[in-house]
């Protein structure tokens, strides 16, 4: 009885003591960092973790050269683009990427991946989630940079340099943004005026609201002659509901025919049954 009600004690205090030690928080080896930049019209995260030399030889050494390495420690080092950029001459969707780094004496490969849930390097490499690959000269300094650094410098609404440091190596290559094309883009759009959507929700926002009917209606009338050839069963649909709280039933009956055929067309049983009650309700008010 003595033995079990010893060992139970022990069991106990050996219990509270590893819950005691397990609370315990101590330094990261290698510290979590965090980079955004906007630049443009482009927002840019790098989250990765920087290892320190620790009077270890690092390129060479601890990172062999001509092998794969993480570009970092524990989980991947992970860089997010909130818009399409360009690296190593290929273009890149907006999206999250790993990095992943083949080191050399003198020249780097480095590869954006688009797998970003793995610690360390894929244990099967799949060549087809390379999103780009490319080669990059790398330099050495007459310093030493204890802790493993990431910038992004060089800012310009037209790109910026990625570079990082560690040890007495530094590697740097240009990122091109798309803000020239967003831009250009955007203001043949405004010089162009609104699109056939835009008087679309502008006319149904009036319409609902209760505001001015007419200019609901010419709103919506202009959408629809702007789709042209291709007329939309539901816009024209609005157009007729606006035409007859204007009272005007003998045009919206006329209007709920046209987006009747096209709902008919489209199979849309929804709006062909719509239309159908709206033409003979306002068919009695004529």
């Amino acid at each position: 009885m003595k033995k079990l009600i010893l060992t139970l004690v022990t069991f106990v205090a050996v219990g509270l003591f590893s819950l005691a030690t397990a609370q315990i928080k101590t330094p990261a080896a290698s510290p979590t960092a965090k980079i955004t930049q906007n630049v443009g019209l482009t927002d840019i995260t790098v989250e990765y973790s920087r290892p320190s030399v620790k009077g270890r030889t690092i390129f060479g050494g601890l990172v062999p050269y001509g092998e794969m390495w993480r570009t970092g420690a524990n989980k991947n080092t992970i860089v997010t683009f909130s818009a399409p950029v360009k690296i190593g001459g290929k273009d890149l969707k907006a999206g999250s990427y790993s990095i992943f780094s083949v080191p050399g004496q003198t020249e780097w490969e480095v590869v954006f991946y688009t797998d970003t849930e793995n610690w360390g390097v894929p244990e099967k490499w799949d060549a087809a989630k390379e999103a780009v690959r490319f080669k990059v000269k790398s330099e050495k300094m007459d310093f030493n940079i204890e802790s493993l650094m990431i910038e992004l410098n060089d800012l310009t609404n037209e790109g910026l340099t990625f570079s990082l440091g560690w040890e007495k190596t530094w590697i740097s290559f240009p990122i091109k943004l798309t803000t020239d094309e967003v831009v250009t883009a955007s203001i043949t759009k405004a010089m162009a005026g609104p699109s056939g959507d835009d008087f679309y929700a502008a006319g149904r926002y009036y319409f609902e609201a209760g505001k001015d009917l007419k200019q609901a209606y010419e709103w919506i009338h202009k959408s629809n002659e702007m789709d042209g050839a291709s007329p939309k069963f539901w816009k024209l649909r609005q157009e007729a509901l606006v035409l007859a709280a204007l009272n005007k039933y003998k045009d919206a009956v006329a209007v709920a025919e046209k987006s009747k055929a096209l709902a008919i067309e489209a199979k849309n049983k929804d709006y062909e049954r719509m239309n159908n009650e709206s033409i003979a309700e306002w068919k009695k008010k004529m």
